[in-house]
């Protein structure tokens, strides 16, 4: 279990975060839902240990990998470059195991730009897979990529048999994950 504990994060003077309390299971997908601007990039990032909270603590067994909302690709390489990047030496070979996850094998060679907003997406998805962590914490994933192809990838991503935290604002998102977080944080 992920334990949120009365945690408390603020930016220039307005909490996000106030006194939150929160039990998350690790099985399976779990979606944390909730409206725009209601902190769950925040904890994320609270999460995965890149924001100190002001007060209260988490419990949070294993190691996080974080997928930034925004994909972070690097400009001057190719795809298959990107997610061999974060892989140990010796296992670059593995890159196109996590780029078939996400249905980017037929895309190896292209380079950022030439990109849709959609395959920037699944790009940047492949390469936190590849860090391989205990956890995924992963912030709208889907962004920008079709419903049904979403689906699918979610279906590979259960496979991987690690816990998932999401965000994301998709019914159809909501009817495939093990089990629902709403976060409200303001009244």
């Amino acid at each position: 279990m992920i334990q949120v504990n009365n945690v408390t994060v603020s930016f220039d003077g307005k909490k996000i975060l106030d006194n939150l309390m929160l039990t998350i299971p690790l099985e399976g997908i779990t979606l944390l839902s909730g409206p725009s601007g209601e902190g769950k990039t925040t904890l994320f990032r609270v999460l995965a240990g890149l924001l100190k909270p002001e007060k209260g603590w988490i419990s949070l067994p294993g190691k996080p990998v974080l997928l930034f909302q925004e994909d972070r690709l690097f400009p001057g390489r190719t795809v298959l470059e990107q997610v061999e990047a974060v892989l140990p030496q010796g296992r670059q070979g593995e890159a196109l195991r996590y780029l078939e996850l996400v249905e980017l094998s037929d895309s190896l060679d292209k380079r950022p730009r030439e990109l849709s907003g959609g395959m920037a997406r699944r790009t940047a998805l492949a390469r936190a897979l590849a860090v391989e962590g205990d956890i995924y914490l992963l912030d709208e994933p889907f962004s920008g990529v079709d419903q049904e192809r979403s689906l699918r990838i979610l279906d590979r991503l259960r496979s991987l048999g690690k816990p998932i935290l999401l965000t994301g604002h998709s019914p159809t998102l909501e009817g495939a994950c093990n089990q629902i977080v709403t976060l409200v944080t303001s009244l």
